[in-house]
């Protein structure tokens, strides 16, 4: 308790630093409220921008559809990047962050942002369903790039072989999917063998891995074969996948390994 409401008044002193210097951003949630992860939410957001558009050749008139998107960090930086013809759709089970996000996001009409009612032990505990049995609130083919980042990487096999289903469903053809992995081969599972990679997955050679049996969504990595297997299942042809530097190799694109796929 005492450390926690230390953490909320540190955050609180910096919020309002960046006020007070005029750094701060409509589009960039207060700290406090920051629950997508440790890294820099502007710079992850501009870094993933590049990726979208050098890997997965995204065009500002195109239709996204954001999976997992917590309180806007890929739809800040599609914010200044998708013209009035293109649109954005994120959901995501965190109803503060969605929340957060339709109020911020009133200036940009052809963005919205929806509750996923999905059971989520953090976020959402009283879900009305499953990941394994949601349906994307969206018809068959309605998007043109699908983007799923940090989210396959926190599900287990069967939610996930759900969501990339999904994914393949409402992408339209020519579309792609651009998804994040922790993926295991034999380089990643010799750097696991070696001790050089961040995140210590137990039993890798495997086609599911977890960090932790007490809490295994805390990380999940999936063979690449699997996720390859997966995608071609669904109609979908594996454009690029680019080596991330969790597993130790510095020369890696991001910190996740990076998946682009496309419907045909």
């Amino acid at each position: 308790m005492i450390e926690r409401a230390a953490t909320s008044l540190r955050l609180r002193s910096l919020d309002m630093r960046d006020r007070l210097s005029g750094r701060a951003d409509r589009l960039v949630p207060p700290r406090r409220m920051d629950f997508v992860g440790h890294s820099d939410f502007v710079d992850t957001g501009d870094e993933f921008l590049t990726h979208f558009v050098e890997l997965g050749g995204l065009q500002p008139a195109e239709r996204v559809l954001d999976v997992g998107c917590g309180i806007g960090r890929m739809a800040r930086p599609l914010a200044g990047y998708l013209s009035a013809a293109g649109s954005y759709d994120g959901f995501d089970v965190n109803r503060r962050g969605i929340g957060w996000c339709r109020r911020r996001y009133r200036r940009h009409p052809n963005f919205r942002f929806q509750v996923a009612d999905l059971f989520n032990s953090r976020y959402n505990p009283g879900g009305a369903h499953r990941a394994a049995e949601y349906r994307f609130p969206y018809d068959d083919g309605s998007f043109d790039f699908v983007l799923c980042t940090s989210v396959l990487t926190h599900l287990l096999e069967g939610d996930a072989e759900h969501y990339l289903a999904e994914m393949a469903r409402v992408l339209a053809p020519g579309g792609r999917l651009f998804a994040t992995f922790l993926l295991l081969d034999d380089e990643t599972r010799r750097a696991l063998a070696d001790g050089r990679a961040t995140l210590p997955f137990l039993d890798p050679e495997g086609h599911v891995a977890v960090v932790s049996d007490e809490v295994p969504e805390e990380a999940v990595a999936y063979d690449r074969g699997w996720v390859t297997a997966q995608l071609e299942g669904h109609g979908l042809e594996v454009r690029a996948i680019e080596r991330g530097t969790w597993a130790g190799f510095e020369d890696g694109r991001s910190f996740q390994d990076l998946v682009v796929a496309a419907r045909g």
